[in-house]
């Protein structure tokens, strides 16, 4: 693994969400999308060379929607940035962790 890549949390109210993320690191975020295939919206800040992703579901169907439904607002994941994630899946596998997914 090279790095973290981002941390991603999930939240409740995107707008609420921003407005605190925008004034706690006193910059905007720099990327918006929805990810239809999981039903969710996501906002990307950086700051320095670390960047936060916050995840809103789109429906109470979305992966996020549960999550939150679980566990309340908070860290959801943390995405590393790898070589090449086929071999670094192996890897895992080895080490003995469940992938949630074979695809990346």
């Amino acid at each position: 693994m090279k790095n973290i890549e981002h941390i991603g949390i999930a939240v409740k109210d995107m707008d609420k969400s921003i407005d605190l993320f925008t004034k706690l690191l006193g910059k905007k975020s720099y990327k918006t999308e929805d990810v239809l295939s999981e039903n969710v919206r996501t906002v990307f800040f950086k700051t320095g060379e670390n960047k936060i992703e916050l995840l809103e579901a789109l429906n109470d169907e979305s992966p996020i929607a549960q999550f939150i439904a679980k566990k309340g607002e908070g860290i959801h994941h943390i995405a590393f940035e790898v070589e090449n994630i086929f071999s670094e899946m192996k890897r895992l596998q080895n080490e003995g962790f469940t992938l949630l997914s074979t695809e990346p």
